[in-house]
């Protein structure tokens, strides 16, 4: 078992990660909660690893907390939600606002997940509801640390790329990605104001 990965980061292309390890090179996948987290390609990270086996793959799944990992590995448990959906919903909301989606059956909140459906939501509640505990006293939204670690890209055209990217990352098409962006695109915007402005749209419908 492949509990922690510290070494050097070659590329970072959400979700998926290359880390260098003594010469070896690490494929590892990331929630965007933790991609936000990472320092620019060429400096050391550590971070938190679940190795999933299953017949025709064997996949490394990395995070920057204990708590997303605890969370991925409770969502993976449940009928329907593979590791693919469960980096979406890790991407999509912060560890806090989900358990108060499942402790209020917030099930419209879930639903605007990409890739979760009504029924996928239901069971999300009635499954993880007192499975999963985390402290409350960690009270800033993880998703503010999220957008403001990010980096302000230097040309317009590299903020709209860095934001559809995220987006697409997040589990939306290219095409909606890429739409939703320019619809809210405005002068002097950062990536991580286009991203929050997005999805605000989004969830709005």
């Amino acid at each position: 078992m492949i509990g922690r990965v510290c070494g050097v980061l070659e590329t970072k292309s959400p979700p998926h990660l290359l880390i260098d390890v003594g010469g070896v090179g690490y494929e590892i996948q990331a929630p965007m909660s933790t991609i936000y987290q990472l320092p620019d390609v060429g400096n050391r990270v550590t971070l938190l690893t679940h190795f999933y086996v299953r017949e025709d793959a064997q996949i490394l799944f990395g995070f920057h907390e204990e708590r997303e990992r605890t969370l991925f590995k409770a969502l993976i448990k449940i009928s329907g939600v593979g590791p693919k959906m469960a980096l979406v919903i890790l991407s999509g909301m912060d560890v806090l606002q989900f358990m108060r989606c499942i402790e209020n059956r917030e099930i419209d909140h879930l639903v605007r997940l990409p890739g979760v459906g009504k029924k996928t939501a239901e069971r999300l509640v009635i499954e993880m509801a007192g499975k999963v505990a985390f402290s409350a006293s960690s009270s800033a939204s993880l998703s503010e640390k999220w957008f403001g670690s990010l980096e302000a890209p230097h040309s317009p055209r590299a903020i709209e790329e860095e934001a559809v990217s995220a987006l697409i990352a997040l589990g939306y098409k290219p095409q909606d990605a890429s739409r939703i962006i320019n619809k809210v695109m405005f002068e002097g915007a950062s990536s991580q104001e286009l991203i929050r402005c997005a999805l605000q749209s989004l969830a709005r419908g």
